[in-house]
């Protein structure tokens, strides 16, 4: 049992709450289970300083009783939060703006033409968080495209997170993140509602994207292939032989010669390279497939 000092109330180690290793191997367990997280031991004092608000927020008194509510079914909601906690919800429009300089100068031109002539075109942002990737390329879609909403043209939008799902579905941010976008996409992309200090995105972008939950290491109901997929800084929160299924996953449901956008820090790897070409910088194509490789349940 942890000695608690009498007058800060915080444990021999200097900790608020008692955390064992214990308590870490049952939270990382179930992180990886639940939603492919993998925590090594390392980040044991990391999880610890984003849990605790968790506990005061509950008023528990340890990572014991914590790590009850989560096995328990009526923690469910709780492990939504946990997984909020751990990973890392930052991001901006048009972050990492060479993979928006090659979709509008190399990707949407052929795909808008296609639309035009009565195909399709479907766009899958992954690991979406708050929306601003999803509507920067909502953006870039309507400013080359103004009848796109009148087209078979669609974005979907997902991630594992609910409240960043929510989030992204209101459309609604705070001025700071205003700069992020580029002037010429300002009157195009957001509006200021009187009196208020956040900025919408327009209804025409929004009008363009299909949010929606998504766990990526769980079944997926898509049943047409993508030609975008952008999946960033997502696959670094798993281990080499989750990325390794994911980047293979991807390759089955893209077209051939469609195109996977990945995150700065994270690298193609495992047979899943054996089916795509260097596009740019961490910008994949999507090879021919062999016969017999496509999978029956993804249509064209």
């Amino acid at each position: 049992m942890t000695t608690v000092h009498p007058a800060t109330g915080l444990d021999l180690a200097g900790q608020e709450y008692q955390f064992t290793d214990t308590d870490f191997q049952t939270i990382a367990v179930l992180a990886h289970a639940r939603y492919g997280l993998h925590l090594q031991s390392s980040k044991k004092p990391l999880v610890y300083s984003r849990l605790t608000k968790r506990l005061r927020a509950l008023g528990l008194p340890d990572f014991e009783s914590y790590c009850s509510l989560l096995s328990d079914a009526a923690g469910q909601d709780e492990q939504a939060h946990l997984l909020s906690a751990l990973t890392t919800n930052v991001t901006h429009f048009f972050r990492e703006r060479h993979h928006f300089t090659y979709l509008r100068e190399r990707i949407l031109p052929p795909l808008v033409r296609q639309a035009k002539q009565g195909g399709a075109a479907r766009i899958w942002t992954s690991a979406c968080s708050a929306g601003q990737e999803a509507y920067s390329i909502a953006a870039m879609v309507l400013d080359i495209c103004p009848e796109a909403a009148r087209l078979d043209i669609k974005i979907l939008a997902s991630d594992v997170d609910p409240q960043m799902v929510q989030h992204a579905r209101r459309g609604s941010y705070d001025a700071e993140q205003l700069a992020a976008i580029p002037p010429e996409y300002r009157s195009l992309m957001t509006e200021t509602p009187p009196g208020a200090t956040d900025f919408q995105i327009r209804r025409a972008l929004q009008s363009l994207v299909t949010f929606g939950e998504l766990n990526l290491i769980a079944d997926w109901p898509m049943r047409r292939r993508f030609d975008v997929i952008f999946c960033r800084n997502a696959a670094i929160y798993f281990d080499k032989d989750t990325q390794n299924r994911l980047w293979q996953r991807f390759a089955d449901v893209l077209h051939c010669d469609g195109h996977l956008m990945i995150g700065h820090s994270e690298r193609l790897t495992g047979p899943a390279e054996a089916h795509f070409r260097s596009a740019g910088i961490t910008t994949y194509q999507r090879l021919p497939r062999a016969p017999g490789q496509q999978p029956a349940a993804i249509k064209d």
